[in-house]
């Protein structure tokens, strides 16, 4: 379903202002269903699937029910598991960064009780526990609960029956008789409807039909990946099994923007879509997507929606939706047409719970497979070249350069030396060299898991990379020099091609170009087209009316350094 905006469901502006800058576009169907309704005071019972994005559903609204200027327990929170416990908690963190004051506590068995004590008496308004130790805390007295405004059951009927029926009975029972109590659960069977008739107040009951399944075209397979190593292990899938058409979605306009980045930075034609993006440069970049000029589109899912496009091979899942619908959204996006397509899925730590969410929505298994490693990465490549150089000495047509292949023959130069001379050359020219990841550069390092397990000394944090220049770019075309000639394709209409005399050689990558064009020529952003490298120099599209301004500003300019010149192309003679 098509969501209104979280600005249209009466959040406050802090709230809406913490949205905006975690990235969320839209509220997925749960969380615009229930907020208004909450936000008025209302009971809800939300009956939604486990990863449907119903934590924020009741964290926005109890959120802004908060005081801050007030020190004791306004919402409560109960949650089946310290693990979900600990997550809610977090989340309720990130979406009250800009409420000034908020003070939200974790209550769970197993931790430190003087931990929990010292926050429960320093005034945490927000509480997220696990009846049995909220039940503890009740008895204690150091949970007051009497001035609770909102109550939350999250994943009630996974309580009920892990029973702690009990508990629950108790702890609703301590809170006062004007009060909200929030339920949400998977499933609506008689223990959840009970319990409901006994502390409800005549809930509005919110339900979230499942929708279609994931169709039997579509492979699916997930990786367990760190946040660091995301871009790196794309790189490889990507290397092993190089796609016509792939898209790649994340969650937020940000990680969209960062993988984009990095992408282009490593070589491949890729391009971006999210809500920042205009629709003149959204009808853009869809063009260029179906005309094969961009190879990997980097979206979130409300960019991508209406994309309409059968010759998709793969669909990433860069960050794991939270919503199982989304789920099969996206990968529905291949496997079109009675084609057969790839569903690939990065997951790390608590995300399974997400990834085991969803196969219990589309009632299939998804399957676990290994990092390739460099070696393996390097053999496919190795295999692609000879697929390709055996293919083009099938097709014949090699009269044009028979006289230089003499002239190396006659130099003394063997066959088989200029082959392998050329074999190497195709290779630097399409290669890339890979980064490590932890799988790869210490396979015997004890885990952040070994070491809470009295195994191995504390693993060292790795270094966080040095700052991005800049944010916005243009796709690299994968173009090759031959014979001389210079291919780098058609010029877009109201676009000039410029030329710069570095290249590859020096060193210089898209995002120098990119940065230069940006910071230095003053070019608005996203007005540049394509760049497309060469060993010794480079080409780059920029708006007809732009282009003297670009040449004017970057007169007495460097890149990687290193003195240019930069002037109209005026073809391979210039």
């Amino acid at each position: 379903m098509d969501t209104p905006p979280f600005s249209e469901l009466g959040l406050p502006d802090d709230l809406l202002a913490a949205i905006e800058i975690l990235g969320y576009e839209r509220p997925s169907p749960i969380q615009a269903l229930s907020i208004p309704p909450a936000l008025a005071g209302k009971d809800i019972l939300g009956l939604s699937a486990t990863g449907s994005g119903k934590t924020a559903a009741f964290a926005l609204p109890a959120l802004a029910c908060i005081d801050v200027n007030q020190r004791y327990p306004q919402v409560l929170i109960l949650c089946p598991t310290r693990e979900l416990a600990v997550q809610v908690c977090e989340e309720v963190h990130r979406l009250g960064v800009k409420k000034k004051g908020l003070q939200a506590t974790p209550v769970y068995g197993g931790a430190p009780m003087d931990r929990q004590l010292r926050a429960l008496r320093d005034g945490a308004q927000l509480v997220v526990g696990t009846p049995g130790r909220l039940l503890d805390h009740l008895k204690r007295g150091s949970f007051d609960a009497s001035r609770i405004r909102m109550a939350i059951l999250d994943e009630a009927d996974r309580m009920l029956d892990m029973g702690f029926k009990e508990e629950m009975d108790e702890i609703l029972a301590a809170l006062p008789k004007e009060r909200q109590i929030l339920f949400f659960s998977a499933t609506m069977n008689r223990g959840v409807s009970t319990f409901i008739k006994k502390f409800g107040n005549n809930p509005e009951l919110i339900e979230i039909e499942q929708k279609a399944m994931t169709v039997s075209t579509v492979e699916q397979a997930y990786y367990e990946v760190r946040q660091r190593s995301k871009v790196e292990v794309l790189s490889r899938i990507l290397d092993m099994n190089p796609p016509r058409l792939g898209i790649i979605f994340c969650n937020t306009k940000r990680s969209v923007d960062e993988c984009t980045e990095d992408l282009v930075n490593r070589g491949y034609a890729a391009d971006r879509l999210h809500g920042d993006i205009t629709q003149q440069m959204r009808e853009r970049v869809l063009k260029r997507f179906r005309e094969g000029a961009v190879e990997l589109l980097v979206a979130t899912d409300v960019a991508a929606r209406g994309l309409d496009i059968d010759e998709i091979d793969i669909v990433f899942n860069y960050d794991l939706p939270t919503d199982p619908e989304d789920y099969v959204h996206r990968i529905g996006r291949t496997g079109r047409a009675g084609r057969f397509g790839r569903a690939v899925s990065f997951v790390f730590g608590k995300e399974i719970y997400r990834l085991q969410a969803i196969e219990r929505y589309t009632r299939q298994v998804i399957k676990r497979e290994k990092i390739p490693s460099v070696e393996q990465v390097e053999g496919r490549r190795a295999d692609l070249i000879f697929e390709t150089l055996k293919e083009r000495l099938e097709t014949g047509g090699f009269d044009t350069y028979q006289e230089n292949i003499d002239r190396l023959l006659e130099q003394g130069h063997t066959p088989t030396d200029i082959a392998g001379a050329l074999i190497t050359m195709l290779r630097e020219t399409s290669g890339r060299e890979g980064e490590a990841i932890q799988e790869d550069r210490e396979p015997d390092r004890p885990s952040r898991d070994d070491f809470k397990k009295g195994k191995g000394e504390r693993p060292e944090p790795r270094p966080r990379p040095e700052g991005r220049e800049g944010r916005d770019y243009a796709p690299r075309e994968k173009t090759y020099e031959r014979g001389g000639m210079r291919d780098a394709g058609a010029i877009e209409g109201g676009m000039t091609r410029l030329f710069i005399s570095l290249g590859k050689g020096a060193g210089i990558m898209p995002k120098d170009i990119v940065g230069m064009m940006y910071r230095e020529a003053g070019l608005p952003d996203g007005s540049l087209g394509r760049i497309t490298l060469f060993p010794k120099h480079c080409l780059v599209d920029v708006p007809e009316g732009l282009a003297d301004q670009a040449i004017q500003k970057t007169s007495n300019a460097k890149l990687r350094g290193k003195a240019f010149r930069m002037d109209h192309d005026r073809g391979p003679n210039q």
